[in-house]
């Protein structure tokens, strides 16, 4: 990673650069190997979490310490290719505050994940109240006036691409193919994607409290003409309904739509109080960076 991130800054012509490795708790050998490149290397600097705090979180981090009129954001896993940060940075001289890497190809990728990936995404961009490009990650350049204002978005439930988004300014992108991971597993399980879908969600998009609403009164008029139906068959076809499957059934799905509709605004209210509490974000256990 360090090689061709050094052979890329290379041949952008970058004067000055620093790389920062956020270590977001990692119990493997990533601290001390960046640790032995930090001593050979100033310009190689390192924050190591003192657990696992997410990488949204991990990201929000390495924001937070970084220097650079420029700064790109970018897994280490490979994946996204460091050969094409001098594109994401010419491009960003161009007017831009914000360029961000849009996959073409995603390489060794699960396909039923690749379907929930385009699913997701595509309904993302439906439901939020922003446009939030598709097939995107967190893979992108972005200039100062972008990290100071994400440095003042102290949300505890980080979606980060949504919140650069949000943000506006003059944004563009650029087109890629992702390689496969070059070695080891995703840490992003499918319980940590729906966690990460879920607060890109929540976090710009009331839709989940409008859909408990019309569900509500979908159930109500459902409810309603059930009730007409009963009455007009005791006083006009002198049939007394049966009455205890229906009876149940509407208890049921009355039931379950209320505890959907309890669930979602029960979300909405644990984000409040996350937020309300204002715990930091992440504990710093060392770094050599100096602010």
């Amino acid at each position: 990673m360090i090689d061709r991130l050094r052979k890329s800054v290379a041949s952008a012509n970058i004067e000055s650069v620093e790389y920062i490795f956020v270590n977001d708790g990692s119990k493997d050998s990533s601290i001390s190997i960046i640790k032995s490149l930090a001593g050979s290397d100033p310009s190689i600097k390192y924050i190591n979490l003192s657990r696992n705090f997410g990488h949204q979180i991990a990201v929000s981090a390495g924001i937070d310490f970084c220097s650079g009129d420029a700064v790109v954001i970018i897994d280490a896993d490979l994946q996204d290719p460091p050969e094409l940060i001098p594109e994401l940075y010419l491009k960003l001289h161009e007017g831009y505050q914000v360029v961000y890497a849009k996959r073409k190809v995603r390489h060794g990728e699960n396909p039923i994940r690749m379907l929930v990936y385009k699913i997701y995404y595509r309904l993302l961009a439906r439901i939020t109240s922003i446009s939030i490009p598709v097939d995107t990650g967190d893979f992108r350049i972005i200039d100062k006036k972008i990290v100071k204002c994400l440095r003042e978005m102290p949300e505890q439930e980080k979606f980060l691409r949504g919140q650069i988004s949000w943000l506006g300014f003059n944004q563009t992108f650029l087109e890629y193919d992702r390689d496969g991971r070059n070695a080891g597993e995703t840490g992003y399980t499918f319980k940590k994607l729906f966690k990460l879908a879920f607060d890109g969600i929540t976090s710009f998009s009331n839709f989940p409290l409008r859909f408990a609403t019309i569900a509500g009164f979908s159930v109500s008029g459902l409810s309603f003409i059930l009730i007409l139906y009963a009455l007009f068959s005791y006083f006009f076809n002198g049939n007394t309904p049966q009455g205890w499957t229906s009876l149940m059934i509407t208890i049921l799905f009355i039931g379950g739509i209320q505890l959907i509709g309890i669930g979602i605004i029960g979300e909405y209210i644990s984000r409040i109080s996350a937020n309300v509490r204002k715990r930091p974000l992440y504990i710093v256990s060392e770094n050599n960076i100096e602010q």
